[in-house]
């Protein structure tokens, strides 16, 4: 499947493709004359650009935060390992972690120390005191006067703070900065529909991203949020749980804001989110979630929004169910949409368009082969141990079952 640019798109039948210091120098319908070293035969099965998960935390090992907050260092990295190294046995050859991920992670993938996927982060998120990153237990002594830090979420108050913030995290290397902008369903004392970060603040983020030709992300659950994200610049809407029609064609007439929904942590709250660690009190407030995410998407795709695609799944133990994704999402979009908002569409929004998320000269060489065609049953994903014969990332064999 050559993935071009969306909306263009081909099935190539019995193509080849020549790859050279990890980049794709040609694509033909046919064969080609190559007096490559290694040649993969792929035998009639079915060959697409690797998968992009734009909400990815490595160190989710638990919805419990301060179980998360208090693991001993080792311990922590030990789980994003697993994490890493599994999204890219799925066959995700990169991912966006927009609330944790740091240089360290970055370094020990660029050094092959972990066998990870493109790992793009933005290093601790940022949320308002009592906003949706403030993970303290408001019913008891808090024993530090210091701002809270925990291993996703630091606590910023105010657009100098939030400026100077941002400069610290984009100066050690984060591709984006995220923010929290509504209230969210893992932290202790935010509803859903509250409005966090005043416009200025938001604005100081946005300023200073772009000071080095990068992106602001908002966590993003309501329609408000998904508007203030709008008038703020914001380029990523993670969740964008409730949209209307009316803020639908908003987004879509900006041309730079996309939506990316995270189907998956809905589904992995409503039906495992206990034993991943969360209370009941925070499982309550996912209630009609699920319903208004599908529909937001709906809405998204009828209003003209490129919608891209992330998971959010928390719990080492659960982590396979960021494959689900495409299944979770059939139910209202077909699966050339899902596949182009887990390629190309992504690609757009990390602003690497015909870099990654597609098959076609010059661009970064990242392939999975899969024993089926996913555009006649996106579940293939979810057998990526059996019909995942080939994974690729930069030009490496990460996997050859052939």
């Amino acid at each position: 499947w050559s993935n071009f640019a969306p909306p263009f798109s081909e099935l190539i039948e019995n193509g080849s493709i020549i790859v050279e210091d990890g980049i794709i120098k040609e694509v033909a319908s046919g064969e080609i004359k190559s007096d490559a070293k290694a040649v993969i035969d792929c035998a009639g099965k079915f060959l697409m650009p690797g998968l992009i998960d734009l909400h990815f935390h490595a160190y989710s090992a638990s919805f419990d935060m301060h179980y998360l907050d208090t693991m001993p260092d080792a311990f922590l990295v030990s789980h994003a390992v697993r994490h890493l190294e599994g999204a890219l046995d799925r066959g995700f050859t990169t991912v966006r972690d927009p609330g944790g991920g740091d240089i360290g992670l970055a370094l020990a993938i660029e050094k092959n120390l972990i066998n990870g996927p493109r790992f793009y982060y933005g290093g601790k998120a940022l949320s308002q005191t009592g906003g949706h990153g403030d993970m303290r237990n408001p019913r008891e002594k808090d024993l530090c006067n210091c701002a809270y830090s925990g291993v996703i979420c630091q606590i910023v108050d105010g657009a100098d703070e939030v400026r100077k913030v941002a400069r610290g995290e984009l100066h050690r290397g984060a591709d984006h900065i995220k923010v929290f902008i509504s209230g969210g369903v893992a932290s202790p004392s935010d509803p859903i529909w509250m409005q966090q970060f005043t416009m200025d603040e938001l604005q100081a983020a946005v300023e200073e991203a772009r000071t080095r030709r990068k992106y602001v992300i908002a966590h993003c659950h309501t329609d408000d949020g998904a508007r203030r994200c709008v008038e703020a610049g914001i380029r990523s809407i993670d969740h964008a749980t409730s949209i209307s029609p009316q803020t639908a064609e908003l987004i879509a007439k900006t041309g730079n804001t996309y939506t990316v929904p995270t189907v998956a942590v809905i589904q992995q709250i409503l039906t495992v989110g206990a034993e991943s660690g969360m209370s009941a009190e925070n499982r309550e407030k996912a209630a009609g979630a699920l319903e208004s995410m599908l529909g937001s998407i709906e809405t998204c795709r009828r209003a003209g929004v490129k919608v891209g695609l992330g998971t959010d799944v928390f719990g080492t133990d659960y982590h396979n169910m960021q494959s689900n994704e495409f299944r979770y999402r059939s139910e209202v979009e077909s699966p050339l949409e899902t596949l182009r908002s887990a390629t190309s569409v992504n690609a757009e929004i990390m602003q690497r368009a015909g870099e990654l998320g597609c098959i076609a000269p010059g661009a970064r060489a990242d392939m999975i082969v899969l024993d089926g065609n996913p555009l006649n049953d996106v579940s293939i994903f979810e057998r990526y141990a059996t019909h995942m014969p080939v994974v690729i990332k930069n030009g490496t064999v990460k996997r050859h079952q052939l």
